[in-house]
């Protein structure tokens, strides 16, 4: 059903931090097992391996789409994002059950030398991309990009199916299995997504950050029907992130690039890995 890339998992430590031109974002709540009348407070991070290096407040994202998802019901989180710091603070949480949180930004664009944009495509895989611009004319080169980011979290219990919401956008990660509901070693599986299409041959890392403060990651590639799967072989938090880049003919850019990640918690027992600052993410602001 898939291809891994890597067969042995690696442990990177915190202070490691990969040489990109870009970084990850991510979006993950401060607590993942939540109750009713808690508050939902929820952090937009940017950084390499799943370790943060800086937050990004709500309007500094300048996010075009950033939605609540609880079974048939959808909310506006915007209407409720006000803190600068963060992404949302102190957002009362009523709805029992699974919840995922989808935001898209807009469309930002970037300005890098050639050979640092090369080294950034075959960091990715992108091998062919990589010596066409290194054998191109340009000193510089111009990028738009777009970040589709999710997170999954519960309130009071596991019910629903918010784990498989399949929200269209135009790059998209969608679990096809409920993460609440597995045991160590089972396998899960992920299916990923452009312009509604699925996507073969595309790569899929899968980041996980245990209690420790380490970081464990794998690569997979999706498979004719583009999914993959994983095995949830620890506990912690999952990052699960893929990046497409396509040369574009648009006079803004010469280079489009999407990226998306899906966080979820995965634990025998769900005290034992609810907190953000646990997890090394570091203090709320």
């Amino acid at each position: 059903m898939m291809k891994r890339i890597y067969q042995t998992l690696l442990i990177l430590p915190a202070v490691v931090l990969l040489a990109a031109a870009t970084h990850d974002f991510f979006m993950l709540p401060e607590a993942f097992f939540l109750h009713k009348g808690d508050k939902l407070n929820l952090h937009l991070l940017e950084g390499d391996v799943f370790i943060k290096q800086d937050e990004i407040g709500y309007p500094a994202a300048k996010l075009s789409s950033f939605v609540l998802y609880n079974g048939k019901k959808k909310v506006d989180l915007s209407a409720f994002a006000k803190d600068s710091a963060s992404l949302l603070q102190n957002y009362p949480v009523e709805l029992s059950g699974q919840n995922v949180v989808s935001a898209v930004t807009g469309v930002g664009h970037s300005n890098y030398s050639r050979d640092t944009y090369a080294d950034f495509l075959t960091q990715l895989g992108y091998d062919k991309l990589a010596d066409k611009v290194k054998n191109g004319n340009q000193f510089r080169v111009k990028e738009k990009y777009v970040r589709y980011l999710k997170t999954l979290f519960s309130v009071d219990d596991h019910d629903g199916n918010a784990y498989e919401k399949k929200i269209d956008d135009d790059f998209e990660i969608v679990l096809k299995d409920n993460p609440y509901n597995k045991r160590f070693g089972e396998d899960m599986v992920a299916s990923l997504w452009f312009m509604k299409k699925p996507v073969a041959g595309a790569v899929v890392s899968v980041y996980i950050k245990s209690l420790s403060g380490n970081v464990y990651t794998q690569n997979y590639t999706t498979d004719a029907k583009g999914e993959m799967t994983l095995t949830t072989s620890r506990e912690g938090i999952y990052m699960l992130r893929s990046v497409r880049v396509e040369a574009t003919t648009d006079k803004d850019a010469d280079y489009a690039s999407w990226w998306a990640t899906y966080t979820f918690p995965f634990s025998s027992s769900d005290e034992s890995l609810n907190s953000y600052k646990e997890f090394g993410f570091g203090n709320i602001h």
